[in-house]
């Protein structure tokens, strides 16, 4: 069982239920469950491509992100991996051991002196691969932070523009155009003097699955510019707060920019999973209880979010609306809380008038915002208006959960799939 607390949540049947259909797709989630679909001891088969594992003298591993090590774990568990590198963030504990594996733990989701170490170890042991070797890069959501090799500024000041950009409501594209053009190995930049031959197998954590986005397409290319990140600061009011030296080297960038030839992936790079691999296995698992499923996704600012939900929410009984995504909140005081715990705090003061539904989301890798939480379920109690506005006020979710004993807690789940939700009549 991935959700910890589950019995102590599952106090009624409907909550039960509602839980059961997370800890589904959750369990979807994870990459034992992905990574033998397309490997197998002979070749990797993704569509059209097959890969013939037996040509190379050696076949190695480098993983960067939340699932990292789940991922490395699942591919070493059908290939024999000669060694590999596997980045995943501090305080997630490797989900494998053993000496050929160099594991390196940085800081998520701002990047710290570790991200800089991993980066460099990740740089050199490329570059030491032969023509008949194959690496194989493991990438999931959290790279971005996990591996950071900053251009022409400091690492204190791409800690700066990370932070500044997370409180922001800045969506995860416009996040990571930023953060590619401060880097010297964002944006298909670490694989551009590969010798061998490579391949990245991807979970995706973003919208439509853009590969230039996940784990800022450090493995792909880059479909942004320069001006596009300068104007990504302007649209947020950032400008003013951001380092000399970070807008100088946006602005260089911008007018050389003209000159350079667009980046083309030198890898192929292909997205083994997203967020419907979990909506799906969740409408299986409701449908089997019985229940008539509304399927929806959700991106962008969270008041539009839970407009679109609230409208999706049938009047039918024993009807499950199922719904993932990944929302963008901006941050406005001090609590603790993350963009799950908040989207349910919002529904729930949106439907205060509507018959009983159980209401849930929680994020697949385990860690909401900046709670200990994944996310958060509550019935549609009957709880004070103002109450309610004052903790979102100070985007304190997790704590109103807290009070009200509806956390979900999971600790890191080694994935990341987005956000998935139920709502249950």
């Amino acid at each position: 069982m991935i959700i910890q607390n589950f019995d102590e949540l599952a106090i009624t049947d409907k909550k039960k239920q509602c839980l059961e259909i997370l800890e589904s797709g959750l369990q979807a989630a994870d990459p034992k469950n992905i990574i033998p679909k397309y490997v197998s001891p002979k070749e990797i088969r993704i569509g059209h491509e097959v890969i013939n594992i037996e040509n190379y003298s050696n076949i190695y591993s480098v993983a960067f992100g939340k699932g990292a090590d789940s991922m490395t774990r699942a591919i070493n568990a059908i290939i024999p991996i000669k060694s590999g590198i596997i980045v995943i963030p501090k305080g997630s504990k490797a989900k494998i051991k053993g000496k050929k594996f160099q594991i390196f733990n940085s800081r998520h989701p701002s990047p710290d002196q570790t991200s800089v170490k991993a980066a460099k170890e990740v740089i050199k042991f490329i570059q030491n691969k032969k023509n008949n070797e194959l690496i194989i890069f493991l990438v999931s959501g959290g790279g971005s932070s996990l591996l950071a090799m900053p251009d022409g500024i400091t690492l204190d000041d791409k800690i700066h523009v990370t932070n500044l950009l997370l409180k922001s409501g800045a969506t995860i594209q416009e996040f990571n155009c930023v953060r590619k053009h401060l880097s010297k190995i964002k944006g298909g930049k670490l694989v551009e003097k590969i010798k061998c031959d490579a391949i990245s197998l991807v979970m995706s954590d973003v919208e439509g699955d853009d590969l230039s986005s996940i784990a800022s397409g450090t493995t792909y290319e880059d479909n942004t510019t320069y001006e596009n990140a300068l104007e990504i600061l302007e649209k947020y009011k950032l400008k003013r707060k951001t380092p000399v030296e970070v807008l100088q080297v946006l602005e260089n960038g911008m007018q050389n920019e003209k000159n350079t030839i667009p980046k083309k992936a030198k890898i192929k790079n292909f997205v083994i999973a997203n967020n419907e691999y979990c909506l799906k296995q969740m409408q299986n698992t409701a449908e089997k209880m019985g229940y008539e499923v509304i399927k929806i996704q959700v991106f962008g600012e969270i008041k539009k979010a839970v407009t679109k939900i609230l409208e999706n929410i049938s009047e039918n009984q024993k009807t499950c609306l199922i719904f993932g995504g990944e929302t963008t909140v901006r941050v406005l005081g001090k609590g603790t809380g993350g963009r799950n715990q908040e989207l349910v705090l919002r529904i729930l003061k949106n439907t205060q008038k509507f018959k009983k539904i159980i209401i849930s989301s929680m994020g697949t890798d385990g860690i909401d915002g900046n709670s200990v939480f994944a996310g958060a379920i509550t019935e549609n109690v009957k709880i004070d208006l103002n109450i309610m506005k004052e903790f979102l006020k100070n985007s304190d979710s997790g704590r109103f959960f807290q009070k009200q004993k509806g956390n979900i807690v999971t600790n890191f789940t080694h994935t990341n799939l987005m956000d998935i939700g139920v709502v249950l009549r």
